[in-house]
């Protein structure tokens, strides 16, 4: 009985004195792979291939399609189809930016200039001069209007819209819209 004893013991500290580890294993995450394959976009779009950039763009998204980051793949593709000239296939990524994270203000500007490259801006001013319950729908009117070259009017909806929500992220860059609006304005009068 204690030379069982004693071997149970000395078998339970060899194994546990023995430094057994399991296998490593390798975890794939695909969060840092989007990033790489944006970084490598943007490289193309550097280098002219857009094409090239247009595929890392789809990569990058189809590896991480539905957090914050991805609303910088989508408006990245809808820059590069607006550079080969195909604004359809640029609406959609501009939308989807919006829909993912609705307070960046470059993303409206872009989708304004690609309404405008499809010759649809006075269809998009009523459409979202219809919807209210967004209150961020009133930045695309005060775009539209800018592109349709109503500048005045598009002064004063963005200006609306900074004094009715003073509070938001992408208030200052409207704001900011709305200076450089003005001085654009002043320009042409002179």
């Amino acid at each position: 009985m204690k030379k069982t004893a004693l071997l149970v013991l000395l078998v339970s500290i060899m194994i546990l004195s023995s430094g057994y580890r399991r296998n490593e294993t390798y975890e794939i995450d695909a969060v840092p792979n989007a990033y790489e394959h944006n970084n490598i976009a943007l490289n193309y779009m550097e280098e002219k291939c857009y094409y090239a950039a247009i595929q890392e763009y789809k990569i990058a998204i189809s590896l991480s399609p539905n957090v914050q980051a991805s609303s910088v793949f989508y408006n990245n593709l809808g820059e590069a189809y607006m550079i080969i000239g195909y604004p359809d296939y640029a609406q959609d990524c501009f939308e989807r930016a919006i829909k993912q994270y609705p307070l960046n203000f470059r993303y409206y500007i872009n989708l304004a200039k690609c309404y405008q490259a499809r010759g649809i801006v006075p269809l998009k001013i009523q459409e979202y001069k219809a919807d209210t319950e967004n209150p961020l729908n009133q930045i695309m009117v005060g775009l539209l209007y800018a592109e349709n070259n109503e500048v005045p009017r598009a002064i004063t909806t963005l200006d609306e819209f900074v004094m009715m929500e003073p509070d938001l992220m992408i208030t200052p860059a409207v704001s900011q819209h709305v200076k450089d609006l003005v001085k654009k304005l002043d320009e042409q009068a002179l």
